[in-house]
C-alpha cells in the first residue's frame, strides 16, 4: 500500500527542480501517467481493508487533485516565463537608427493617367473601359476606315489567329461600344494600352492612348476648342496657352484637325509650354464624323460630337521633359530614381 504523504513529498521534490515545460510533462507522467505513482496508488485499493478502503480511496484523490492544480498552475507560470523571455529576445530598440528601407517610386505613366483621370473628371466627363483584344467592327468598320486604308495592314496592326481579331491600335473601340450601349448626350474619356507594329525613339509597339467624346445635340467646333484649352491649362499648369488647329485627316472625324500648342524650345534641357515663338503638337482632333454616328445607329442630323486623343507618353515626355519614349518601359532602376515620383 502506497502512502501518500511520502507520494506528496516526492512529487514536491521533482516539482521544485522543473524549469520549462518539457522537463514538467515528464513529472507529470511519472505521477498521472498509465504507470504513474498515482495511478498504481489507486489500482492497489483492491487490496486494502474493506474498512480502510473508504478512507484510502479519498487520500488518493485528494492526492491526485492536489499533483492536477500544481501542475496546472506551474504550467501556467512556466508559460508566462518563455513567453516573456521570446519577447524579450525579440524587443526592438527604438532608440537604434532605422534600417534603410528603399521606398518605391510612382511610374511617371502612372502618375499622367492618374492626373488625366482627375482633370476630366472635373470637366464633367465619365471614365469608360473596353478589351484590348478586339473585332475588326469596333476597331476599324464603325470608325469609317475602309478595308483598303493602310492601318489593317500587316505592318501597322497585330493580328491573331482567330477571324478578325487583333490587338486595338487605338483607344477609339471604347467609344463604339460605349455609344452602342448608351443613348446620348454621352461624355467619356478612355485611357488604356494600344498595339501598332512599330519601335523608334517615338514610337513602341505598345503604349497608353487617352482619348475623349462628347456626344450631344448642337455640339461644335467651339466647343472642342474651349474643352482642348481647358484641358491644357489644367495639364500642364499654364494660363491660356496660345493653340492653334491645323487641318488634316482622321476617317472618324470631319473635319480633323491636330492641335499645336505655342512653345519656347530654346533651352536643350527642357521645352516650355504656353511660351515661345514655337509650335508643338500635341494631339489629333476633330467632330466625329455623320458616318461612325450611322454606324452605331444615331441619326447626324441630330447629334453632333467631338472626340480627340492623344499619346499618354507623349504627354508625359513634353510635360516631365523625357526625352526617349522607349526608356518608359525598360525597367530601369535608375531611370526610375531620376523620373519617378
Amino acid at each position: 500500500m502506497k502512502n501518500t504523504e511520502e507520494i506528496k513529498q516526492y512529487f514536491i521534490d521533482k516539482v521544485a527542480s522543473a524549469s520549462n515545460l518539457a522537463q514538467l510533462e515528464q513529472i507529470r507522467i511519472e505521477f498521472l501517467g498509465k504507470k504513474g505513482q498515482v495511478t498504481e496508488a489507486l489500482s492497489l485499493i483492491s487490496k486494502v481493508n474493506p474498512e480502510e478502503r473508504k478512507a484510502y480511496g479519498e487520500r488518493i484523490n485528494t492526492l491526485k487533485n492536489y499533483i492536477i492544480e500544481e501542475l496546472e498552475h506551474i504550467k501556467t507560470k512556466l508559460e508566462a516565463e518563455f513567453l516573456e523571455a521570446k519577447l524579450l529576445a525579440e524587443k526592438i530598440d527604438i532608440t537604434l537608427p532605422p534600417r534603410n528601407y528603399s521606398v518605391g517610386k510612382e511610374h511617371p505613366i502612372t502618375k499622367v493617367i492618374t492626373e488625366l483621370k482627375s482633370i476630366f473628371s472635373k470637366l464633367g466627363f465619365d471614365y469608360a473601359e473596353g478589351p484590348d483584344i478586339e473585332n475588326d467592327w469596333n476597331n476599324f468598320t464603325a470608325l469609317n476606315i475602309p478595308e483598303h486604308h493602310p492601318a489593317r495592314q500587316m505592318h501597322d496592326t497585330f493580328y491573331l489567329k482567330e477571324d478578325k481579331l487583333l490587338l486595338r491600335t487605338h483607344t477609339s473601340p471604347v467609344q463604339i461600344r460605349h455609344m452602342t450601349k448608351h443613348k446620348p448626350p454621352i461624355k467619356i474619356i478612355s485611357i488604356g494600352k494600344v498595339y501598332r507594329s512599330d519601335y523608334d525613339a517615338t514610337h513602341t509597339p505598345m503604349f497608353h492612348q487617352i482619348e475623349a467624346l462628347y456626344i450631344d445635340k448642337n455640339i461644335t467646333m467651339v466647343h472642342l476648342k474651349s474643352y482642348l484649352k481647358m484641358f491644357l491649362k489644367l495639364f500642364f499648369e499654364v494660363e491660356n496657352a496660345p493653340i492653334r488647329l491645323r487641318p488634316n485627316h482622321f476617317p472618324f472625324t470631319e473635319p480633323s484637325a491636330e492641335v499645336d500648342v505655342k512653345c519656347d524650345r530654346s533651352s536643350k534641357q527642357e521645352i516650355k509650354i504656353g511660351m515661345g515663338n514655337d509650335w508643338l503638337e500635341i494631339l489629333g482632333c476633330g467632330m466625329v464624323n455623320p458616318k461612325v454616328l450611322e454606324n452605331i445607329g444615331l441619326d447626324p442630323n441630330e447629334y453632333q460630337g467631338f472626340a480627340f486623343g492623344a499619346g499618354v507618353e507623349r504627354l508625359a515626355m513634353l510635360k516631365y521633359n523625357i526625352p526617349d519614349l522607349r526608356t518608359f518601359f525598360e525597367g530601369d532602376l535608375r531611370w526610375l530614381k531620376h523620373y519617378g515620383f
